[in-house]
Parts: C-alpha cells; sequence; structure tokens
C-alpha cells in the first residue's frame, strides 16, 4: 500500500472518530452528568488512546498522532469529570 494511499484512508479515520467522540465529551462537560459511564471502561480507553498516540508517534504517523491526540484530550477531560464525580458521591 502505498503512503499516499495510506494517508487517504488515515486521516478521514481519524477525523469520524475523533468526531464521534465530540458529542460525548461535550455534553459530560455541560451537564456534569456522568452517571451513564463507567469509571475502568472510561480509564481503559483514556489509556488505550495514550498507547495510540504513542504508537503514532513511533511510526511518524500524522494522522494516528492528531486523531488520537485531540481524542486523549477529550477523553481525558471525561474521565477526570468522573472521578471528581465519582469522589463527590
Amino acid at each position: 500500500m502505498s503512503a499516499e494511499f495510506s494517508q487517504l484512508i488515515g486521516y478521514p479515520a481519524a477525523f469520524l472518530t475523533t468526531v464521534a467522540f465530540v458529542p460525548q465529551a461535550w455534553r459530560s462537560w455541560h451537564t456534569r452528568d456522568l452517571s451513564g459511564i463507567s469509571l475502568p471502561m472510561y480509564a481503559l480507553f483514556t489509556l488505550g488512546v495514550a498507547c495510540w498516540l504513542l504508537y503514532g508517534l513511533a511510526l511518524g504517523s500524522l494522522p494516528i498522532v492528531l486523531g488520537n491526540g485531540i481524542t486523549l484530550a477529550l477523553a481525558s477531560v471525561v474521565l477526570v469529570l468522573k472521578i471528581v464525580h465519582a469522589r463527590a458521591d
């Protein structure tokens, strides 16, 4: 597979998976209702996204780095809100 073709797949994939995550982060931030979010699942998800970011950095793959960097930031916000919410209960 050529590098150009990989980029044609990588950028839309990164964009779509990142954009798909925005509504959850937005809703969590604005409502502060995280009752339907599992703390262990979100912790594992955030760790997994961080690993994908490191993988992208190791490969030098801009689509992987961009998509997972933005998703990591959004997931981290939701995770922190969930931790704060869990401690308040």
